[in-house]
């Protein structure tokens, strides 16, 4: 089974202060330091101490080297395609802060790192072959999540190669930015400069949601309800802030984008229906005639038929509807669980959320927010809240 590597924007690790920036660069030590405290209660608890001693030597790494964006932006040696995204995102992060209402925000996003690679981590998933379940990891912070990091190639591709050689799907994808929901002062990593404006803000803000509102042990709530906030909070950035407004580029391509992403989700969590209903009928009929070689054709032959149809399905009717671009190798890349599951971790009732914040919330994305961070605690499933926030359910 091959290992395939794909690039991902984000990914989630583990009252707001003014958006003032750090006063001066961290040192080393100081960096290090910071890290080792805030990673010994790890260390002493039940995860790998030898992978949280590795990150933590890595993340003190980052932290040493990050810079003000404010500092950043007055040397004359910067580029000037890299200076426009730091203020750009220096703008959107205070309007997160101060219109939007983000919460535990601290400092992250007030400084930079110019990292010497062009990937900033690799997150490795893996999932069941028979059914979509994700293999999952327990930190004590987050607690269990359907993905782990690693800082080194060959540390990620290896613990992939391990779980692809116990049967499972695996998947091994460079990340551009991630959240410590802010044990850390998250810097801007340049990996994530080379998107576009309207991807480096939504990334931010999907990262800057996450300190916002986080709840441990619901990654499919987690990176969905981000997926919302970040989008609709690029939308309201972009189409409101001096100089936007609702006809400019910026505003209708973060609209485009947030469209795109709700029906590429719409196929996505169909998709996911279809293979939970055939994974099913698979096991019922294994247990009934018990043959274990017939059982395993009838799964390669369901897999293949189905993931073909899905890219058939892809490429011919759902991209050609798609406004920003994007998603162009979802109609022809090798699909697995891993990879379905990767997405749809991000996508689940992204409509519903978009339908409480227009209809419930009258497009008030603050309201909406604070709603949410309210409510979703209480609820077994956080995506109940959005029943339990909507006026006529």
């Amino acid at each position: 089974m091959g290992l395939r590597i794909r690039r991902e924007p984000h990914l989630t690790l583990a009252t707001p202060s003014p958006p003032g920036a750090p006063s001066r660069r961290p040192s080393a030590l100081r960096a290090l330091l910071l890290a080792g405290l805030a990673l010994l209660p790890l260390l002493l608890a039940a995860c790998n101490p030898v992978y949280v001693a590795r990150a933590g030597w890595a993340q003190a790494g980052i932290l040493s080297a990050r810079e003000p964006i404010p500092q950043a932006l007055t040397r004359p040696d910067l580029d000037p395609r890299v200076a426009g995204k730091l203020a750009l995102v220096w703008e959107a992060r205070t309007f997160a802060v101060e219109e939007l209402g983000f919460q535990n925000a601290g400092q992250s996003y007030t400084s930079w790192v110019d990292l010497p690679s062009d990937t900033l981590a690799l997150v490795v998933t893996a999932a069941h072959r028979d059914r979509l379940a994700f293999h999952t990891w327990w930190f004590p912070i987050t607690g269990r999540v359907p993905y782990r990091a690693w800082f080194s190639e060959d540390r990620a591709l290896s613990a992939a190669a391990d779980l692809s050689a116990r049967g499972l799907d695996t998947r091994v994808r460079p990340v551009a930015a991630f959240s410590t929901l802010g044990w850390f002062s998250d810097p801007v990593p340049s990996t994530l400069l080379r998107q576009d404006e309207t991807g480096v803000v939504e990334t931010v803000l999907h990262e800057l949601a996450h300190n916002h509102l986080f709840i441990p042990g619901q990654g499919r709530f987690n990176e969905s309800y981000a997926t919302f906030a970040g989008h609709a909070a690029a939308i309201t950035f972009f189409c409101t802030r001096p100089g936007g407004g609702p006809d400019t580029r910026w505003c209708l391509r973060a609209r485009d984008r947030w469209a795109d992403q709700r029906t590429v989700a719409r196929f996505l969590v169909e998709l996911e229906e279809e293979l939970r209903e055939g994974y099913t009928d698979l096991r019922e009929a294994r247990r009934e005639h018990g043959d274990e070689a017939r059982a395993a054709a009838d799964l390669d032959a369901f897999r293949s038929r189905t993931f073909g149809g899905a890219r058939e399905r892809f490429a011919s009717e759902v991209q050609p509807t798609l406004r920003a671009g994007g998603w162009a190798t979802l109609g022809s890349e090798e699909l697995d669980n891993a990879r379905i599951l990767s997405l749809t971790l991000y996508m689940h009732r992204l409509d519903d959320f978009h339908r409480l914040w227009m209809e419930e919330f009258g497009g008030d994305l603050a309201r909406a927010l604070a709603a949410l961070r309210e409510e979703a605690p209480r609820h077994e499933n956080p995506l109940d809240a959005i029943e339990a926030l909507s006026l006529d359910p």
